[in-house]
């Protein structure tokens, strides 16, 4: 079973400072149709204008990934990480037992364009933690590159879920497959550009939704920056 979830389909909320699409429902954004995909919960596209961010706030028990796309992302947080997250960077939160932070856009006019990814825990009740990694382009080119999982195989971050998240550069004729377990999901999220995924046509912004299927074909890339998730059922 495939699904196509088109961009303009999304929630959005324009805050001034911030301008925000949500795959799922989040804050005032709600539909029921849209609260989950497997274990992942949240995929919000942020755009923050410069000098402007997210105050100290809490999470507990989620595991929290940041993808930065444009600008750079200044986090804070209460175990004593201050840190700057540049494009191909990918940084991992485990909030755990609880964790306060802060991000923002300390940059003078320069807009800082990200994505915020939460995907449910296996574990309850861990210490919180972080991690960060820089990805080289090239290793992304052309394939999917590993970003993070339960075991952090591969040079990946290690993150508390039965998650797997791929992030993938495509153009011209590169192609990539990817087998998947048909008792799993999977969800692909196209950052930008164009993408043809298993036969589906994808712009930026658009989503496709996978349940019993046992593989992911992407191919037919223009400038196509893609993440892609293999998730519990």
């Amino acid at each position: 079973m495939m699904h196509v979830r088109k961009s303009a389909d999304r929630g959005y909320a324009d805050h001034g400072w911030l301008k925000s699409f949500h795959s799922f429902s989040f804050a005032n954004y709600y539909d029921p149709q849209f609260m989950n995909w497997g274990n992942l919960r949240v995929i919000n596209e942020d755009r923050v204008e410069p000098g402007r961010g997210f105050g100290k706030h809490g999470h507990r028990d989620m595991e929290i990934i940041s993808y930065v796309l444009a600008g750079e992302l200044a986090h804070e947080d209460s175990m004593g990480n201050v840190k700057g997250i540049p494009p191909g960077d990918v940084q991992r939160m485990s909030a755990g037992t609880g964790v306060v932070h802060s991000e923002f856009n300390h940059a003078q006019g320069l807009q800082t364009h990200f994505l915020q990814i939460w995907i449910e825990p296996k574990f309850m009740g861990v210490p919180p933690s972080y991690e960060q990694k820089a990805i080289p382009a090239l290793e992304k080119q052309g394939k999917l590159r590993l970003l993070a999982s339960s075991d952090g195989q591969h040079d990946s971050v290690k993150m508390n879920a039965d998650a797997k998240l791929y992030a993938g550069l495509f153009g011209g004729a590169q192609s990539a497959n990817l087998e998947i377990d048909p008792k799993r999901k999977a969800y692909v999220h196209l950052v930008k550009g164009e993408l043809v995924v298993n036969g589906q046509t994808l712009f930026g912004g658009d989503a496709l939704l996978l349940e019993h299927e046992h593989h992911i074909t992407l191919s037919h890339g223009k400038e196509a920056e893609v993440l892609v998730f293999d998730l519990a059922p």
